[in-house]
């Protein structure tokens, strides 16, 4: 199935659900559910929200975000949305960001590390929701409790998550002895990943990539040296360009294991991450509320509490890989 056609289907089959989803919100440590209307923006006025993503604006995560942001009051007839993507121009995002705090928006939604960074870089007034790795260990907030400063939003444990994807990819290709990972040059646990592999004896090399022209020839040197599988390790870079990634690698027959569920779905072998449902859920409540006026100091740093694992056995049998059943079961999807 193509990018854009499950794009299409996902919206067809969750729209009349997510219409009438009500929001989870922690207040206080009580669960209270707040209907999107109340979330709903000053009459007559009209928003401006900037965009910095590694993504494409169509991007399932962000179709989902925006409709949420739309039943939250925030739509095209008050909100305008400059959207800018990096993922095909990294050296650019201090500009693009630069670009974004010039037309004054009321928020800047910020996607990845990198974005933030280059958004506080550009302003420190600003509101900013953004989704990233460890944002207290980056420095992009004070702490999960207290951001302070101009931002807060989802923060994703990456180291974690990163070698939780290394187990279950040892385990979905059966006797594997070498694996490649392609990861950022700043990436602080790759040490601590190669000892993890090597205490299952597995040899885990890590290929350091700094610009997009470098995936494909990286991919073919990793296999070349007899990498049998791929971990795809959290980086924007890398994120913004998976669809790259899943083409090469269906051409050289090499499974891999990918950041986000939904990669598995549109063609990638396998996808363990955070919900994408649940993160629009709650960066769209964020950014609702900093729309609205709330003080981003005020907003307490979330993490996703539920993670989803999505196996393609189509493209499973393609590379020739027998994925046990013990590891089926425990999937949330398995595409066939």
């Amino acid at each position: 199935m193509g990018f854009e056609a499950y794009v299409r289907l996902s919206l067809s089959l969750e729209g009349d659900e997510m219409r009438r989803r009500e929001f989870i919100t922690l207040v206080g440590g009580a669960v209270v559910a707040l209907p999107l209307a109340a979330l709903a923006q000053k009459a007559g006025r009209t928003y401006r929200l900037g965009c910095l993503s590694p993504h494409p604006r169509d991007i399932l995560f962000n179709v989902l975000f925006f409709d949420k942001l739309r039943r939250a009051g925030f739509k095209g007839q008050n909100l305008t949305i400059d959207y800018r993507a990096f993922a095909a121009h990294f050296d650019l995002i201090s500009q693009y960001a630069a670009e974004l705090v010039i037309a004054q928006p009321d928020v800047i939604y910020a996607a990845s590390n990198a974005a933030i960074h280059a958004v506080q870089q550009a302003t420190k007034s600003i509101p900013i929701v953004g989704i990233a790795g460890d944002m207290v260990a980056a420095r992009l907030v004070e702490s999960f409790a207290r951001p302070n400063g101009n931002n807060t939003g989802i923060s994703i444990f990456s180291r974690e998550l990163d070698g939780k994807r290394q187990d279950i990819l040892i385990e979905a290709v059966p006797g594997i002895r070498r694996m490649a990972a392609l990861a950022d040059p700043s990436i602080p646990h790759a040490r601590a990943l190669q000892q993890a592999a090597r205490a299952r004896n597995v040899e885990l090399s890590i290929y350091r990539i700094t610009r997009a022209e470098e995936i494909v020839a990286t991919i073919d040197k990793a296999q070349a040296s007899g990498a049998t599988a791929l971990n795809v390790f959290s980086s924007s870079m890398l994120d913004g360009n998976v669809p790259l990634i899943i083409e090469r690698v269906a051409a050289l027959r090499l499974p891999a294991m990918y950041q986000w569920a939904y990669w598995a779905e549109i063609g990638g072998f396998i996808g363990y991450g955070p919900s994408n449902d649940q993160l629009a859920d709650r960066t769209a409540h964020f950014a609702a509320s900093l729309l609205r006026g709330t003080m981003p100091a005020d907003l307490p740093v979330e993490q996703p509490t539920k993670f989803e694992l999505v196996i393609n056995l189509k493209t499973a049998k393609a590379m020739g890989v027998m994925v046990p059943e013990a590891l089926l079961v425990r999937a949330d999807r398995v595409m066939e």
